[in-house]
C-alpha cells in the first residue's frame, strides 16, 4: 500500500496552480466575500484563475522577439568593396562598421569584414597598376575607345546627327548607308599632329585649308554636287583632344538646315571611266588656280593680282595641251578639241591681264578672261562625255577662297 505524503510544505505543488498563500497571509474581507476587480480587494479572481500577477518586462517587447538593426555602414562598405569603386573610403567604412557594430550590438559584421577585404585587394591592385605604368595604359585604351566608340567616320562614310541636325557642336552620329537619304557623307580625314591641343583657330585653319584641296579629289565632278550642298568639317575641341579625337573630319552636306542628300557624291577613279578622269583633271587644276584669287583688289595691289592672272594663264595654256594630249571616244574628241581652242584664247585673256599697265586694263581682261570659263562649250563637252552639264552657281561674296558657306563643327 502507498504511504501518503505527510502534510505540510513538503507535499508537491501544481506547478501551474497559484501558490496558496500561508494562513493567516492575507487579511479576511469583514463582511465576506467581496467582488473582485476595480472595486474589489485586488484585480485577480480567486483561483483556479486567481493569485498574484507574475512578473512582466519593463518595456513593451523582449528583447529575444526583435532583431538587432543592421549596421548601414556595413553595407555601404560591401558595395564598394564589391564594385571595386573608391577602394580606399571602401576599407575606411568596414574599419568605422566593424567599431559600430561592436558597441552597438548592431549585425552585419560579415558584410563589414567582406567589404574592407575586397576594398583591400582593389587598393592593392590599383597600387600595382600606377607603379607598373599599366594604369596609364588602360586610361589610354579607355579613351581611345571611348573616342571611337562616339565618334569614327572615315572616307566615303554617310551619317546622321541625332537631333534636329548640325549645329555647332556634334556629340555623335549614326552612320547610315548612303544610297537613302542622309545629312552628311565624309569625303576626307585628316589628322592633327602634336601631342597637345594645337587651339580652335588652328584646328579651323587647318581644316578651311585641307577641306576645300581635299573635295575635288573625292568630287571630282564638282558640277554634280548641286547648289545646295557645301563643305563643313567636324573639328576636334579641346575637351575631346583629351579623349583620343585628333581627326578634322571634312564632310559635304546641305546649306538646308532641314535638308537631305540621297545618293553617294562620290565621283572619283572608282566610280568614273578614264576619259572622265581625264577631263576632270584638267578642268579642276584650272579651277584649283582660279579659286587662289588674292583677297585684296587690284586697288590695292595691283602687282599681286598681276601675278595671280599670269598663273591662270599658264592653266589654262597647260589644261589645253593635256586635253589635246588624251585619245578621246568617238564624238567626244571634236567637243574636247573645240573646247581645248577656246582654253588658248582664254589663256591670252588672263596673259594681257598680267601684263596691265593700269587698275582699268586689268579688269578689262579680267573681265573677258572669266566670261567664257564655264560656257556653252564646256557644258557640250561635258555631255558627250556623260558628266553633269548644270554648271555651278557661285557666291560672288563668299570672296576668292571658295569657303562661302563652310562651317566649322565641334566634336
Amino acid at each position: 500500500m502507498s504511504i501518503p505524503p505527510p502534510p505540510g510544505p513538503q507535499q508537491p505543488q501544481d506547478p501551474y496552480a497559484a501558490p496558496t498563500p500561508p494562513q493567516g497571509a492575507y487579511p479576511q474581507a469583514p463582511y465576506g466575500p467581496q467582488p473582485y476587480g476595480p472595486q474589489g480587494p485586488g484585480p485577480y479572481p480567486p483561483p483556479p484563475y486567481g493569485g498574484p500577477p507574475y512578473a512582466t518586462w519593463g518595456q513593451g517587447y523582449s528583447p529575444f522577439t526583435r532583431p538587432s538593426p543592421v549596421n548601414g555602414v556595413a553595407i555601404a562598405a560591401l558595395v564598394l568593396g564589391v564594385l571595386c569603386f573608391l577602394p580606399a573610403v571602401g576599407l575606411i567604412l568596414g574599419i568605422v562598421a566593424l567599431v559600430q557594430i561592436r558597441r552597438r550590438g548592431e549585425r552585419g559584421k560579415g558584410m563589414a569584414v567582406t567589404g574592407a577585404v575586397l576594398s583591400s585587394v582593389g587598393l592593392a591592385l590599383w597600387v600595382l597598376l600606377l607603379a607598373t605604368n599599366a594604369g596609364t595604359d588602360f586610361w589610354e585604351g579607355v579613351k581611345e575607345g571611348a573616342a571611337e566608340s562616339s565618334f569614327s567616320l572615315d572616307r566615303g562614310d554617310c551619317f546622321d546627327v541625332p537631333g534636329p541636325g548640325f549645329d555647332e557642336d556634334v556629340y555623335d552620329v549614326d552612320e547610315v548607308p548612303c544610297a537613302g537619304e542622309h545629312e552628311g557623307e565624309v569625303f576626307a580625314v585628316v589628322p592633327v599632329t602634336g601631342r597637345d591641343f594645337p587651339g580652335d583657330d588652328r584646328v579651323t585653319a587647318l581644316a578651311e585649308d585641307k577641306c576645300w584641296t581635299l573635295r575635288s579629289a573625292y568630287a571630282m565632278d564638282t558640277w554634280a554636287l548641286g547648289e545646295d550642298v557645301d563643305v563643313y568639317y567636324l573639328v576636334p575641341t579641346a575637351d575631346s583632344w583629351d579623349w583620343g579625337d585628333h581627326e578634322v573630319t571634312c564632310v559635304f552636306a546641305s546649306v538646308d538646315e532641314s535638308g537631305t542628300l540621297t545618293g553617294s557624291l562620290r565621283s572619283d577613279a572608282s566610280t568614273l571611266n578614264a576619259d572622265q578622269v581625264a577631263f576632270l583633271n584638267a578642268m579642276n587644276a584650272v579651277d584649283a588656280v582660279l579659286d587662289q584669287e588674292p583677297q585684296d583688289y587690284p586697288e590695292d595691289d595691283l602687282a599681286v593680282n598681276k601675278d595671280w592672272a599670269a598663273d591662270v594663264r599658264d592653266a589654262f595654256g597647260e589644261q589645253a595641251a593635256a586635253l589635246r594630249a588624251h585619245s578621246w571616244p568617238g564624238t567626244s574628241a571634236t567637243s574636247v578639241e573645240a573646247l581645248a581652242a577656246e582654253m588658248e584664247d582664254i589663256g591670252e585673256d588672263w596673259g594681257k591681264a598680267a601684263t596691265a599697265r593700269d587698275v582699268d586694263r586689268f579688269y578689262t581682261y579680267y573681265d573677258r578672261g572669266y566670261e567664257s570659263v564655264d560656257g556653252k562649250t564646256t557644258v557640250t563637252a561635258r555631255k558627250a562625255l556623260g558628266l553633269a552639264t548644270t554648271p555651278p552657281v557661285y557666291d560672288e561674296e563668299s570672296g576668292g577662297d571658295g569657303g562661302g558657306g563652310s562651317g566649322r563643327l565641334d566634336v
